[in-house]
Parts: C-alpha cells; structure tokens; sequence
C-alpha cells in the first residue's frame, strides 16, 4: 500500500492531497493506512468517523465525504478539518469547520448536491464554503469525466472559490489535470 500511495502522489502531484476513502475499510484495517503513511482520510458515515477516530484519532487529518444529515454535522465538527460534501442549508446552519459545496453536474437523481442553476443562491446562503465538489457518473473510460472536471473549475473560479475535490479511482488523474486541490481514492489505493 505505502508503494500504491506513492505512486498516486506522484501521479497527482504536491499541490493535490490524496484522501483515502475509508468506508469499506475496517477499524483493524485503519493501521495499514497509517503505516503505509497516508495522511489524509475521508469518511462517507458519521458513526463510522467517530469509531475510527476514536482508535486512530491523531493518525490522521479527517475529511467527511459522505452525505451530510443535519443532524450529523455536530459529529463532524468535533472530528473533521473539512466536509466535501455540503448540499443543504439544514447542515451548512449547522457546521462549524470548512465546507465544500456538492454539486450535481450529471443531473442524476440518485447523486446529491446542488443543482448549477441554485449555486449561487446556496453559496449567499453558505459563506463558509472553500470550493466545490463533484461525483461525476461512473464510467470505465475516465476521459468522460473530464467535461464534468472542467465544469467545476469553471463554476470555482465565476465564485472565486480554490479548493476542488473531485475525482474517484476511476477517474483522479484526469481531475488532477483539470485542477482538483483533492482527489478521493479507495480501490486503486487498496489494490482491489
């Protein structure tokens, strides 16, 4: 795994940071992370990040990335430096630490964000927002996320917002080289 990480550091570059998406993996398995030398973990569950901080608390830095509930954000505050995955005002009300903005650029029922059209209605809305993140649809060829990069760095920089995460394993090289500051990686990392 220190091997795969590295690769993927390199791959992407200094100015990107790697998050290790941690849903599927197990509370035993959060030491392999930590030895491998990842820094950087990104949790989708918010009883999730409090089982696994609590064991592994000052091993890493804690980004959530999952859907955010309101009522979960009192967890995410005490834990994380930052939430890439705000689309509500319920939980923008509710959060005290950093937040990047989900936006829904597929148009696809089944993913959350912010739809384009109601951004800037959110972001006067939200002033803590630091950037934008996007899913875009699964795909085998990662080219056909790159109009969906390209849009989000589009919709950064007509809000003056720098941080964008986005980009998968299936699909962070091609984010890198349309301007992510953070890539979400699982598989790739894991070897599976």
């Amino acid at each position: 795994m220190r091997e795969r990480y590295a690769r993927i550091r390199a791959e992407v570059g200094a100015s990107v940071t790697v998050v290790a998406a941690t849903k599927y993996v197990s509370l035993a398995e959060m030491r392999v992370l930590a030895e491998a030398g990842v820094e950087v973990v990104g949790e989708n569950r918010a009883q999730d990040l409090e089982a696994k901080h609590a064991e592994y608390g000052d091993a890493f830095r804690w980004h959530f990335i999952g859907h955010l509930q309101s009522n979960k954000a009192k967890v995410v505050n005490r834990i994380c430096e930052l939430v890439h995955s705000l689309d509500t005002g319920s939980a923008a009300r509710r959060l005290t630490v950093p937040a990047l903005v989900e936006v829904n650029l597929s148009g696809e029922a089944t993913k959350s964000g912010v739809v384009p059209e109601e951004l800037a209605r959110f972001l006067s809305l939200y002033s803590g927002a630091r950037g934008l993140m996007t899913m875009p649809p699964e795909t085998a060829d990662p080219e056909a996320s790159r109009p969906y990069f390209r849009r989000l760095a589009e919709l950064a920089r007509e809000h003056g917002l720098r941080e964008l995460s986005m980009g998968t394993s299936q699909d962070y090289r091609v984010a890198a080289e349309e301007g992510a500051t953070l890539v979400r990686v699982g598989s790739v990392l894991y070897g599976e």
